[in-house]
Protein backbone atom coordinates (compact mmCIF):
# COMPACT_ATOMS: atom_id res chain seq x y z
CA UNK A 1 0.00 0.00 0.00
CA UNK A 2 1.33 3.36 -0.49
CA UNK A 3 1.16 6.36 1.52
CA UNK A 4 1.84 9.68 0.77
CA UNK A 5 1.72 12.58 3.41
CA UNK A 6 2.30 16.19 2.67
CA UNK A 7 2.86 18.65 5.58
CA UNK A 8 4.46 22.08 5.67
CA UNK A 9 1.15 24.38 4.31
CA UNK A 10 0.13 27.63 5.90
CA UNK A 11 -0.67 31.07 6.26
CA UNK A 12 2.01 33.48 4.56
CA UNK A 13 1.95 37.23 3.60
CA UNK A 14 2.96 37.38 0.08
CA UNK A 15 6.45 37.63 -1.10
CA UNK A 16 7.27 34.82 1.53
CA UNK A 17 8.69 31.54 1.08
CA UNK A 18 6.64 28.22 2.28
CA UNK A 19 8.23 25.09 1.96
CA UNK A 20 5.88 21.66 1.46
CA UNK A 21 7.07 18.65 2.20
CA UNK A 22 5.85 14.84 1.02
CA UNK A 23 7.03 11.96 2.92
CA UNK A 24 6.35 8.36 0.84
CA UNK A 25 5.98 4.57 2.18
CA UNK A 26 4.75 1.59 0.75
CA UNK A 27 6.07 0.79 -2.48
CA UNK A 28 8.02 3.56 -3.43
CA UNK A 29 11.25 1.26 -5.43
CA UNK A 30 7.93 1.70 -7.84
CA UNK A 31 8.05 5.45 -8.28
CA UNK A 32 9.21 6.67 -11.44
CA UNK A 33 7.81 9.88 -11.03
CA UNK A 34 6.82 12.62 -8.31
CA UNK A 35 5.11 15.60 -8.19
CA UNK A 36 3.34 18.52 -6.51
CA UNK A 37 -0.52 19.80 -7.74
CA UNK A 38 -2.63 22.30 -6.59
CA UNK A 39 -6.11 23.49 -6.20
CA UNK A 40 -7.03 26.64 -6.31
CA UNK A 41 -10.40 28.27 -4.71
CA UNK A 42 -13.47 26.79 -6.89
CA UNK A 43 -10.95 25.93 -9.70
CA UNK A 44 -9.82 22.60 -11.19
CA UNK A 45 -7.08 20.57 -10.10
CA UNK A 46 -3.52 22.13 -12.25
CA UNK A 47 -0.22 20.41 -12.38
CA UNK A 48 2.76 22.81 -10.46
CA UNK A 49 5.85 20.61 -10.63
CA UNK A 50 7.30 16.73 -11.11
CA UNK A 51 10.75 15.72 -10.59
CA UNK A 52 11.89 11.98 -12.44
CA UNK A 53 13.36 9.31 -9.98
CA UNK A 54 17.49 10.54 -10.43
CA UNK A 55 16.12 13.74 -9.35
CA UNK A 56 17.67 15.37 -12.69
CA UNK A 57 15.65 17.73 -15.01
CA UNK A 58 12.78 18.76 -13.43
CA UNK A 59 9.64 20.69 -15.06
CA UNK A 60 7.61 23.42 -13.98
CA UNK A 61 4.51 24.93 -15.06
CA UNK A 62 4.92 28.11 -16.74
CA UNK A 63 3.38 30.27 -13.74
CA UNK A 64 5.71 28.87 -11.05
CA UNK A 65 9.35 29.32 -12.61
CA UNK A 66 12.01 30.40 -11.20
CA UNK A 67 9.95 30.95 -8.02
CA UNK A 68 9.58 27.44 -7.33
CA UNK A 69 12.06 24.72 -6.46
CA UNK A 70 11.12 20.78 -6.71
CA UNK A 71 13.69 18.45 -5.19
CA UNK A 72 13.63 14.54 -3.83
CA UNK A 73 15.87 12.85 -1.34
CA UNK A 74 15.63 9.49 -2.51
CA UNK A 75 17.07 7.89 0.69
CA UNK A 76 14.10 9.63 3.07
CA UNK A 77 11.29 8.97 -0.20
CA UNK A 78 10.59 12.37 0.42
CA UNK A 79 9.89 14.85 -1.96
CA UNK A 80 10.10 18.92 -1.76
CA UNK A 81 8.07 22.31 -2.66
CA UNK A 82 10.60 25.40 -1.86
CA UNK A 83 7.91 27.95 -2.87
CA UNK A 84 9.29 31.42 -2.68
CA UNK A 85 7.59 35.12 -3.61
CA UNK A 86 4.54 33.77 -3.16
CA UNK A 87 1.45 35.14 -4.66
CA UNK A 88 -2.20 35.68 -2.86
CA UNK A 89 -2.77 33.58 -6.41
CA UNK A 90 -0.60 30.60 -4.88
CA UNK A 91 -3.47 30.37 -2.67
CA UNK A 92 -4.62 26.82 -2.95
CA UNK A 93 -4.47 23.28 -1.64
CA UNK A 94 -1.34 21.75 -2.53
CA UNK A 95 -1.41 18.04 -3.24
CA UNK A 96 1.44 15.63 -3.52
CA UNK A 97 1.21 12.46 -6.00
CA UNK A 98 3.24 9.70 -7.24
CA UNK A 99 3.81 8.09 -11.04
CA UNK A 100 4.78 4.67 -12.13
CA UNK A 101 4.95 5.62 -15.22
CA UNK A 102 7.33 8.42 -15.75
CA UNK A 103 7.00 11.93 -14.46
CA UNK A 104 6.31 14.02 -17.34
CA UNK A 105 2.34 13.02 -18.01
CA UNK A 106 0.30 14.77 -15.04
CA UNK A 107 -2.28 12.29 -16.13
CA UNK A 108 0.05 9.68 -15.06
CA UNK A 109 0.07 10.21 -11.16
CA UNK A 110 -1.85 7.83 -9.87
CA UNK A 111 -1.15 7.54 -5.95
CA UNK A 112 -2.10 10.98 -4.14
CA UNK A 113 -1.49 12.89 -0.67
CA UNK A 114 -4.29 14.22 1.21
CA UNK A 115 -3.23 17.93 0.56
CA UNK A 116 -2.42 20.53 2.60
CA UNK A 117 -3.45 24.47 2.59
CA UNK A 118 -1.33 27.08 1.28
CA UNK A 119 -2.82 30.48 2.09
CA UNK A 120 -0.90 33.54 0.71
CA UNK A 121 -2.15 36.66 1.69
CA UNK A 122 -1.66 40.20 0.23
Amino acid sequence: QVQLVESGGGLVQAGGSLRLSCAASGRTFSFSGMGWFRQPPGKEREFVAAIGRTGSRPIYVDFVKGRFTISRDGTKNTVYLQMNSLKPEDTAVYYCAASNAGYSDPTKYNYWGQGTQVTVSS
